[in-house]
C-alpha cells in the first residue's frame, strides 16, 4: 500500500485561545478509590456513591490499569490510596483462555454476562495490558502482561472497527516500547496504520479531514496512534495523517467563543451535518489531551502542548455551560455536560478520564502530580 494522504506538508498546531499549561491540580483518586472494591472498578456511581446495579466492564479496569501505572511514575506517593492490583486482576480474568478473547460486563455477582465482549472492549483490554507489559512497576504483572498480549496477539489482528484498531495499536506502541513485543506485534501495528490512511483516503474530503463518515467517541485516539506509530515506525505519512486530523478534530470542536465545545454522543457528528452538543462526555477531552501531548513529542512543537492545556480546561469550566465537572469534595468527575448542565452522577469512565487526563498534563509539563 503506498503511503497515506498527507493532509498537508506542514501541519500546524491550532492557535487555541489557552495560556500555556501553569499550575495544575494534584491528581484527586479519592472517588476512584471509591468505586473500587475487591474485584475491581465499578462501572456507575449515583452521584458519589457506587452503583451496583451495573456491575463491572473491562473497559473501566482496563483505563483503571492504565491511570494505575501512570500513578506510580508520576505520583507514587498516591498509590496506597488504591486497591490498584484489582486492575490487572480484572482484566486477567476478563481473559477466556480457550477462546483467547476477553469477556467485558460482569455483574456484581461476580459473573460474566457474555461469552465476549465487544471489539473495542477487548482492544482496549490488550492496550492497558500493553501499558502494564512495559510500565508496571512489579516484574511479575510485566511478565503477566506479556504472556496475555502474547496469547491475545492474534485475536485482535482481525478486527474491522477503527478505533478497536487504534486501540489495539496503542498497546502494541506500549508493548514494543517495553522491548520483549515480538516481530508480529511490529507487523500488526504497520498493518493496522494503513488500514485507517486507506479509510481516511476512502472518507476524506473537502471539508471533511477524518477516516470515517461520522466523528463519533474516542475520536482523537484514531490521530494519536497514527502519530505514535508513525514516530515510532519512521512513516512520515501516518504522523502527517494524524496531525492533520487531530488539527481538524480540533477546528470542528473549538466554540465560537475559543473554548473546547465535544461531539456530543446524542448524534455525533455526520458528513455534512452539524456536531451534536449534547451529551458531552469527558473521555472525549481526555483522547484530544494525550493526542495533543503525542503531537508535541513526535513534533517539538509547543503549540501542541498549549492544545493540552486548552482541552483540560474544558474539565474546569471553559465549556458550553460554563460549569466545572469536577467535584472537588471528593475528586470525582460529573459524567458528562447535559441539557440541563452538569450530570452529577461520577462513574469510572468520567472520574478516570479526569484522573488520567491530571495525569497526562502532569508528564507533559515535568511536574510532579503527587
Amino acid at each position: 500500500m503506498s503511503e497515506p494522504y498527507a493532509v498537508s506538508l506542514v501541519v500546524e498546531p491550532p492557535g487555541v485561545a489557552v495560556d500555556a499549561p501553569g499550575d495544575l491540580p494534584a491528581v484527586d483518586v479519592r472517588q476512584l478509590a471509591r468505586l473500587t472494591d475487591d474485584t475491581g472498578v465499578m462501572q456507575h456511581g449515583v452521584y458519589a456513591t457506587p452503583d451496583p446495579n451495573h456491575g463491572y466492564c473491562v473497559d473501566d479496569n482496563a483505563r483503571a490499569l492504565i491511570a494505575a501505572v501512570m500513578l506510580h511514575e508520576h505520583a507514587p506517593g498516591r498509590m496506597g490510596e488504591l486497591a490498584h492490583e484489582r486492575y490487572l486482576q480484572f482484566v486477567v480474568y476478563a481473559f477466556d483462555g480457550p477462546t483467547r478473547r476477553f469477556r467485558n460486563f460482569m455483574g456484581y455477582d461476580r459473573r460474566w454476562l457474555e461469552e465476549v465482549g465487544s471489539t473495542d472492549s477487548q482492544a482496549r483490554a490488550f492496550w492497558s495490558l500493553g501499558v502494564a507489559a512495559a510500565r508496571h512497576p512489579d516484574p511479575e504483572a510485566r511478565a503477566l502482561s506479556a504472556d496475555v498480549l502474547g496469547r491475545a496477539l492474534e485475536d485482535v489482528s482481525g478486527f474491522g472497527s477503527p478505533r478497536s484498531k487504534a486501540f489495539v495499536m496503542l498497546g502494541l506502541l506500549e508493548w514494543m516500547a517495553g522491548g520483549v513485543a515480538p516481530d508480529a506485534a511490529v507487523a500488526l501495528l504497520e498493518r493496522y496504520g494503513n488500514e485507517l490512511a486507506w479509510l481516511f483516503q476512502q472518507h476524506a474530503a473537502e471539508g471533511w479531514h477524518w477516516f470515517e463518515p461520522i466523528a463519533a467517541y474516542d475520536n482523537a485516539r484514531l490521530c494519536e496512534a497514527m502519530v505514535r506509530a508513525g514516530a515510532r515506525l519512521a512513516r512520515a505519512g501516518f504522523v502527517e495523517l494524524g496531525l492533520g486530523t487531530l488539527r481538524w478534530l480540533i477546528d470542528v470542536q473549538t466554540h465560537e467563543r475559543g473554548h473546547l465545545s465535544v461531539i456530543g454522543n446524542d448524534g455525533w457528528l455526520v458528513r455534512g451535518g452539524s456536531a451534536e452538543r449534547y451529551d458531552q462526555q469527558p473521555l472525549e477531552a481526555q483522547a484530544l489531551i494525550e493526542a495533543a501531548w503525542a503531537a508535541r513529542s513526535a513534533t517539538g512543537d509547543e503549540g501542541w502542548a498549549m492544545a493540552a492545556a486548552w482541552a483540560y480546561a474544558w474539565f474546569h469550566g471553559r465549556n458550553d455551560a460554563g460549569c466545572s465537572l469536577i467535584i472537588e469534595s471528593n475528586g470525582g468527575c460529573g459524567d458528562g455536560l447535559t441539557r440541563e448542565g452538569v450530570n452529577r452522577n461520577q462513574g469510572a469512565e468520567s472520574t478516570l478520564a479526569y484522573v488520567t487526563s491530571t495525569l497526562a498534563m502532569h508528564a507533559g509539563a515535568g511536574g510532579d502530580a503527587g
